[in-house]
């Protein structure tokens, strides 16, 4: 609780849970390419989610253990965030007359931002596909096609956008997040610093190009 008191607790605690959430997003957006394998093997994949472990554990429980896993990561990575944002504005009450971005990047001015849009996509996302309570029209939702929701889903333009922008909102946190990971867990030096930075990009840009993928395709009619 004293190291969680502290500015640099709260980073260090949104680090690790920051690796958390990459790592699921990297798999998610892994297990969303299936898509282009067909309607049966995408279907499969997402009933094999529900049967990790079987026999030795219960229908789904290896999925709401991961999905406990995620929303504790998750409420204690905004948490931390919100924090470091109140104890910055209590330790400068009075802003800048004049304010230069020296030093820093896009991704890094706008993560506080891109924190709120990407918390607000995950809810509709929920809403969407998850739950089918949005976007889709009375009886259209299909809880055993998850493979037809994406269709349905994505077929509507704007929807498809909003996702679309969400995913440059989450490729721009992830490009700052990674490789500010390693910086406050002491791990970065000026020799490393590239090799992070390019592993950021890289990572960052395989999200964004892989979720942005599934969307496009159904619009261009590849998915269909």
């Amino acid at each position: 609780m004293t190291l969680w008191s502290t500015s640099i607790g709260k980073k260090a605690v949104m680090a690790v849970t920051g690796l958390i959430l990459v790592g699921f997003v990297i798999g998610h957006m892994l297990g969303n390419l299936k898509v282009f394998q067909g309607e049966a093997k995408f279907n499969a994949y997402a009933a094999w989610l529900r049967e990790i472990g079987s026999p030795a554990v219960g229908h789904a429980q290896v999925l709401w253990l991961a999905r406990l896993i995620l929303l504790t990561a998750t409420v204690l990575h905004i948490v931390a965030a919100v924090q470091l944002t109140r104890m910055s504005y209590v330790a400068r009450p009075v802003s800048y007359e004049r304010k230069e971005a020296i030093g820093s990047t896009y991704a890094s001015r706008t993560m506080r931002w891109g924190g709120l849009i990407i918390t607000l996509f995950v809810i509709y996302h929920l809403l969407h596909l998850t739950f089918g309570a949005v976007g889709f029209a009375p009886g259209q939702y299909k809880p055993m096609s998850v493979y037809r929701n994406v269709v349905i889903g994505f077929a509507i333009w704007y929807v498809s956008a909003f996702y679309i922008a969400a995913m440059i909102a989450l490729g721009l946190h992830i490009y700052h997040g990674v490789w500010s990971v390693f910086q406050t867990l002491g791990l970065n030096t000026a020799r490393t610093d590239r090799v992070y930075r390019v592993l950021a990009t890289v990572s960052s840009l395989a999200v964004v190009l892989g979720n942005v993928s599934v969307p496009v395709a159904v619009l261009t009619g590849v998915v269909r």
